[in-house]
């Protein structure tokens, strides 16, 4: 059987290529047609391949094709909307019903490319982006964590600053009540201000895990309105630390001094000063004055406060971007000015509390003041009436 079935197999094959030989040569028609690709008759099933890189739509033979309009291109290839994205890429502005006067932008879909301090040169809202996410959250968060860890190896390997002498028992009023209203105020809204723009920017990563999408998402909520209420009350009282204790804030004798030395933080030596030393003086003018400025003006721009201005994307990024940056600053700089001033220093926060230190306090931190106070050139009680059970200073 199988000897039979290798002699049919020979057979067929010869007469195969006999047929061949005895065939006339293809034309150049018949060459074309047998080049191009078989389509299956109707009725039949199967597919028929084919090199993609050889099919080009009907529309494509156009030689204006990549002219057409989106109307143009939706006859011969309908759902192709490339002309359209091609023109929002190029920023152009469409048509909107909102008037320019609300809404500048209106129709103007995607920004035109921008370069911003930290970005590639892409649109504006991802350059933006990038500034964000690449500089601002990883580097400011980092800021922030370094100066607690700083401050907490300090507590815990120095302690609290502690005076040397026993106390007297006689008090000088540090802060008259109107002082410490403004004061306090001012710390109130920061610390609203503070907490909520941390985990507004930074809640994602510590927070959103533990709580979930959902409560995270009404917290954010509700720490959005209540920093957008504290910020005008933040910068009010700001003005007003601002014109109360700027008479003691200039620069007098012993602030570089005071400076040199670190403020005898190591050695445990504090160098004299007035009423307030070069540290202090430092949070006042860099923090309060210069931040201040910054973060209370692009604040208003974010808030959309200030008069007369255009508030359109590029406004309010980097309006953005120029509050963040001043407000992880200015928030480095008070973590060190809150923490000296509460657990920090001893009869530090009393001074804030009650508006009184003692007199071994006000010696052994700010030696020219109290001798001030000691010579009559300062009351050592400034306000009307004093609180009663405290023995001032004679």
């Amino acid at each position: 059987m199988k000897r039979a079935r290798a002699t049919f197999l020979l057979v067929a094959m010869s007469l195969a290529g006999w047929a061949s030989a005895q065939a006339p040569a293809p034309t150049a028609q018949a060459q074309a047609q047998a080049q191009a690709p078989s389509v299956a008759p109707a009725g039949q099933g199967g597919i028929q391949g084919q090199n993609i890189f050889d099919v080009k739509p009907d529309a494509s033979s156009d030689p204006n094709y990549s002219k057409q309009t989106n109307g143009e291109r939706a006859k011969v290839q309908p759902g192709n909307n490339a002309p359209m994205w091609r023109q929002v890429g190029a920023g152009l502005t469409g048509f909107s019903s909102l008037p320019k006067s609300e809404a500048p932008e209106a129709g103007n879909l995607i920004q035109p490319f921008v370069q911003y301090p930290g970005s590639r040169l892409t649109n504006a809202g991802e350059a933006w982006r990038q500034v964000r996410n690449n500089w601002l959250i990883p580097y400011g968060g980092s800021l922030l964590i370094i100066v607690a860890l700083a401050i907490g190896i300090f507590y815990f390997s120095k302690g609290m600053i502690k005076n040397h002498a026993p106390d007297t028992g006689r008090k000088i009023e540090r802060f008259t009540p109107f002082e410490r209203a403004a004061h306090w105020s001012n710390a109130i809204a920061f610390v609203i201000l503070a907490v909520s723009g941390i985990v507004m920017a930074f809640g994602k990563f510590f927070l959103l895990p533990i709580m979930g999408a959902s409560l995270f998402g009404w917290l954010t909520y509700a720490l959005k309105n209540m920093h957008n209420f504290a910020g005008p009350l933040f910068a009010v009282s700001l003005v007003i630390v601002f014109l109360t204790f700027l008479r003691d804030n200039w620069p007098q004798k012993g602030d570089l001094t005071w400076l040199r030395k670190g403020g005898g933080l190591v050695s445990g030596s504090e160098p004299a000063s007035y009423r307030f030393n070069a540290g202090e003086k430092v949070v006042f003018w860099g923090g309060v004055f210069f931040l201040g400025l910054v973060v209370v003006s692009s604040g208003f721009v974010l808030d959309k406060l200030l008069p007369g201005l255009v508030y359109e994307r590029s406004t309010m990024q980097i309006a953005h971007m120029v509050h963040a940056v001043a407000t992880v600053l200015m928030m480095a700089m008070f973590i060190g000015h809150i923490y000296l001033g509460t657990i920090g220093m001893q009869g530090a926060y009393q001074g804030m509390k009650t508006g009184y230190v003692d007199e071994t306090w006000a010696r052994e931190h700010h030696e020219y003041w109290y001798d001030d106070v000691k010579a009559g050139k300062i009351p050592a009680q400034r306000s009307a009436t004093a609180v009663s059970g405290q023995t001032l200073q004679a």
